[in-house]
């Protein structure tokens, strides 16, 4: 047999033509070396210092007049040998030149997308899910308009563990021993929630990854994942001392929290609304003839439009708000509303400064236990759980009398808005009535003089 000779040391070793062997492709070399096959023109194995024998395959691509090289497999004595790699050229070539260089371009072009790591799909995702889209309300936004939320536990959850991996590599037992070290604290506090957020965002970017054009990955690894304990259920509700507390600690001068920021944490128990659709109320957005605040559907849950009636308590509260300003609840330009966590971060508090909570002696609650404070004591005053469940903006599933209501009548024909305002005004006026009792607070009678006056 005639041993391959080799360039200079300046240049990767490579032999002339030789009859390759199957003891020739287990030779040990000292530098990566390539050698041609004699027998079959263009097939040639590369040898590397590692005992790693490669076949590849050039040829001239005919639709650039250009040598390319298409790779063929790893040499294995038991399942791909010489004769193996031999025939598999023998049968590229019996396709035709065009037809060669096209399976290769293929296998090429699917090769980098197999290649792309978790970090890369994790970036296109974001790109893809952060790309404005015409949305049914004729306005351009986010794809996902939730997709910072997404992107945050990719960026947190994903990518420190898994972000290096190539892609398809990542298997059912990567993301789910991900999710067991989340749970038990090894990526920050312990957290069910944290890590059923982490499986439906990495669930999502996999799926997303398989779709057809792109083919990052042949088949999502988020199946079958063993079942996460139930999270406790958030049912924190205050009492009428908590209420009464908050309410008037608001008020305090020795508060170092901004007071719009308190105003907002009033106007929520009192209106019933989520922070993101109160925070960025705009002076365009008020009725003053009726009373009301139309929240578009780009802020709301639903992505439908909330007309909500404010009550006179409502009322005097976003009066003091707004001021001179075109938004109610400011920020400290004055310019632009603030931010989503204001709320938040007021009640908690933060490494410079006590929250709301443990200034007033509260046991810690969040912007949302206020909704679920103002349901539940208007549910004790007796209220329609199907009007409650309007100002609180979910799908009614009963109707006044208690009777569940046809998926098709929720979905088609309950679009009464007038009804479904006045029937919102009677819980909200209720609740307002209810909450200046427990503060201490008389009644207001001069509720159209109250309506009257936000217009100006």
């Amino acid at each position: 047999m005639t041993e391959p000779t080799t360039t200079t040391a300046t240049k990767r070793a490579r032999s002339s033509g030789v009859v390759l062997t199957d003891r020739l492709c287990e030779r040990r070399v000292a530098e990566r070396v390539k050698i041609y096959d004699r027998k079959c023109p263009g097939l040639y194995v590369s040898l590397t210092t590692a005992g790693v024998a490669t076949f590849s395959f050039k040829f001239i691509d005919p639709a650039t007049a250009k040598q390319r090289t298409g790779w063929l497999g790893v040499f294995n004595r038991k399942s791909f040998t010489v004769e193996d790699a031999r025939a598999k050229v023998y049968a590229l070539k019996g396709t035709g030149a065009a037809a060669l260089a096209e399976t290769f371009r293929d296998r090429k072009a699917q090769q980098a997308k197999l290649g792309k790591t978790v970090d890369d799909i994790i970036e296109e995702r974001i790109d893809w899910m952060k790309t404005p889209v015409k949305k049914p309300d004729g306005e351009m936004r986010p794809r996902l308009e939730s997709w910072n939320n997404v992107a945050s536990h990719l960026w947190r959850f994903v990518s420190p563990r898994l972000g290096k991996k190539i892609a398809s590599e990542v298997t059912k037992h990567d993301i789910a021993t991900l999710s067991n070290d989340i749970v038990a604290g090894m990526l920050g506090v312990p957290s069910v929630s944290n890590a059923r957020h982490m499986r439906r965002a990495a669930s999502g970017l996999f799926n997303w990854a398989a779709e057809a054009g792109r083919d990052y990955v042949t088949a999502s690894p988020c199946i079958n994942l063993p079942k996460l304990d139930d999270e406790h259920p958030r049912n924190r509700v205050l009492d009428e001392d908590e209420i009464r507390t908050l309410w008037h600690g608001l008020d305090r001068e020795d508060i170092p929290w901004d007071r719009k920021a308190r105003l907002a944490l009033k106007f929520a128990l009192a209106t019933m609304l989520r922070s993101g659709e109160l925070l960025p109320i705009h002076r365009d957005e008020l009725n003053a003839g009726n009373g009301t605040v139309d929240i578009p559907a780009k802020r709301v849950k639903k992505r439908r439009v909330i007309n909500q009636p404010l009550s006179d308590l409502a009322l005097e509260i976003i009066n003091e708000a707004m001021g001179n300003y075109d938004f109610a609840f400011v920020g400290r330009f004055g310019d632009a509303p603030l931010a989503r966590s204001a709320m938040a971060n007021a009640l908690r508090g933060n490494k410079k400064t006590k929250g709301i909570c443990e200034l007033l002696g509260l046991k810690p609650f969040t912007p949302y236990d206020l909704r679920r404070t103002a349901a539940t004591m208007c549910g004790e005053l007796g209220l329609s759980e199907a009007a409650i469940s309007l100002c609180l903006d979910h799908q009614a599933n009963k109707d006044e009398n208690g009777t569940p209501l046809p998926t098709i009548t929720r979905k088609v024909y309950n679009l009464a808005t007038r009804a479904r305002v006045e029937k919102r005004r009677k819980v909200l006026d209720a609740w307002a009535m209810e909450l200046r009792r427990i503060i201490g607070q008389p009644a207001v009678e001069a509720v159209d003089q109250q309506r009257l006056r936000l217009a100006a």
